[in-house]
């Protein structure tokens, strides 16, 4: 007579403590990877907000509490931005924001005129005829701030806009990624070039230039704008640069 075999349970078998264990971590580090990145996000919006400047310490501790979390993710929020060359690391001081000297500067409007002249390239063959009108509707406002004589803080928030919107119009999203550092770091230059009302009247007229060309679907020619536009912020950014220098060895 075969010998008989055990029958097999379908009865509810409980997870074993190596398990719950796993689970807990694994929960654990997904709640650490979300603060840290609501702790970076916070931290991004107040460098476009300009609430930092150029060489400005971050501490760790005053961070935390600004943003009701504790040191462990600002300091994973800082090291993300020190990666994308907005922080560094000072020893005992810790992290500060990067000084803005020249040549990075220059280094910056470089890439931006890049990225940036891409985007609008690529906005007049893949944005929507409502996202162009959108652009359009940016522009008139910001025409209408300036012509109302509305805070300058009001017309460089304006001008932001358009320019994400540029962006997001290109519907491209590795030129996003690498534009997000970039419109970051032109919130640590310090006061905006729109506070001079020669400035805001060229500016002006760039805009226009390139949603004409959004609203031709001219790709070249709304490249071609775009990076006039970086070239003519860079050369006003450039010539601040050296006047500040200047009044400062009086």
């Amino acid at each position: 007579m075969a010998p008989t075999k055990p029958p097999v349970t379908l009865e509810y078998q409980p997870k074993g403590a190596d398990e719950k264990k796993s689970i807990k971590k694994r929960s654990s580090k997904e709640d650490s990877t979300s603060l840290s990145e609501k702790a970076y996000q916070a931290i991004r919006r107040a460098i476009r907000q300009r609430r930092f400047r150029s060489g400005d310490r971050l501490r760790e501790n005053e961070l935390a509490e600004m943003l009701g979390f504790s040191r462990t993710p600002v300091r994973e929020a800082l090291a993300r931005l020190q990666v994308e060359g907005l922080a560094a690391e000072n020893g005992q001081r810790g992290f500060m924001i990067v000084e803005f000297d020249h040549v990075i500067v220059t280094e910056l409007f470089v890439m931006r005129e890049v990225l940036e002249g891409t985007a609008a390239k690529l906005a007049t063959r893949n944005a929507q005829d409502t996202e162009i009108s959108w652009i359009r509707y940016l522009h008139d406002q910001y025409s209408d701030l300036i012509h109302s004589d509305k805070p300058g803080h009001l017309i460089t928030e304006k001008n932001r806009q358009f320019h994400e919107a540029l962006s997001l119009c290109a519907h491209n999203r590795f030129l996003l990624r690498m534009l997000e550092p970039i419109h970051d770091a032109l919130g640590l230059l310090g006061e905006s070039n729109l506070i001079d009302q020669n400035r805001v009247q060229d500016n002006l007229f760039d805009h226009e230039q390139i949603v004409k060309a959004l609203e031709s679907r001219d790709a070249n020619l709304a490249e071609e704008a775009a990076k006039k536009h970086i070239q003519n912020a860079y050369a006003f950014r450039i010539k601040r640069m050296f006047e500040d220098a200047h009044d400062e060895q009086r």
